[in-house]
């Protein structure tokens, strides 16, 4: 019988978020899958953990896939971490999870940390419906197509950005939702310095763009697009449109009112127009 393959949310930053559970389960594994072996090697000391670790960096997961699978066919039962937050949401994971359960293998997820529900939350924004477009591509046609999206999604967006590049990503998504359009800017979640920003796009990546160096990794998010104002109609255009109701037999009352419904306008305006002089 396989081994079980736990997916660990780890911290964002405060050690204090790790959940009972997950500390639970890194310390009952026979071995640890991590992003960086480093950095869990640190959180596996706070723990005072000691326990087998093997590297799967995002850059190497496919080739680094196999032992994890060999030790969980083995019987062994494997924890898959991450530098910070849930495995395979833009970090590693999700083609061993794939692997895993191709071959019929359990699969748990032990809950974490997030910091797309960190920053979602924090930003204020309406968030009833929303979406989560983790890094967009640095530049070309799939750059402009993925920010003309976000501009027309009438739900929040939550995307990952460098430091580096959080200011040039927030002017351009200011140039492709519009003036106006707000968002909010977290950066070092849960941490010492954490810091959250509000406003719309284009204050928010001036006051990036005005900073000698921004820290920490960056978490921003997009107010959702508001509904597509009606296009406008003129008087001639409403009296045309409840003329050719009334020519089809309907009473030049009811075809006004019929009209005015359909553009959200004064029955009163559209009946006037309708028998004013053609």
């Amino acid at each position: 019988m396989s081994g079980t393959l736990f997916v660990v949310g780890t911290p964002i930053g405060n050690l204090e978020d790790l959940t009972p559970r997950a500390a639970r389960v890194l310390g009952e594994v026979d071995a640890v899958a991590a992003e960086d072996t480093r950095r869990t090697r640190g959180l596996l000391a706070h723990l005072g953990v000691r326990v087998r670790l093997l590297s799967l960096p995002a850059a190497a997961e496919r080739e680094r896939t196999e032992p994890v699978l060999v030790l969980l066919r083995d019987g062994r039962d494997v924890a898959l971490v991450t530098d910070a937050g849930m495995p395979g949401v833009s970090d590693p994971g999700q083609h061993l999870i794939a692997r895993a359960l191709a071959e019929g293998m359990t699969v748990e997820v032990v809950p974490g940390p997030s910091a797309a529900l960190a920053a979602l939350v924090a930003s204020g924004l309406p968030a009833e419906r929303w979406t989560f477009e983790g890094f967009l591509p640095r530049k070309g046609p799939a750059r402009r197509e993925r920010l003309a999206s976000i501009a027309a999604d009438p739900r929040a967006t939550v995307l990952f950005e460098s430091p580096r590049r959080a200011a040039v990503t927030l002017g351009d998504l200011a140039g492709a939702c519009g003036p106006g359009r707000r968002g909010a800017v977290a950066r070092e979640l849960t941490k010492l310095h954490e810091e959250v920003l509000r406003g719309t796009l284009e204050a928010l990546a001036a006051d990036l763009a005005g900073r000698d160096e921004v820290k920490g990794e960056v978490t921003i998010v997009v107010e959702g697009a508001g509904p597509a104002a009606a296009p406008e109609v003129d008087d001639a255009g409403l009296a045309e449109e409840a003329r050719a109701l009334a020519a089809g037999g309907m009473r030049a009352r009811a075809a006004a009112a019929e009209v005015a419904r359909r553009h959200g306008v004064p029955a009163n305006r559209v009946y006037a127009a309708m028998v004013g002089d053609p």
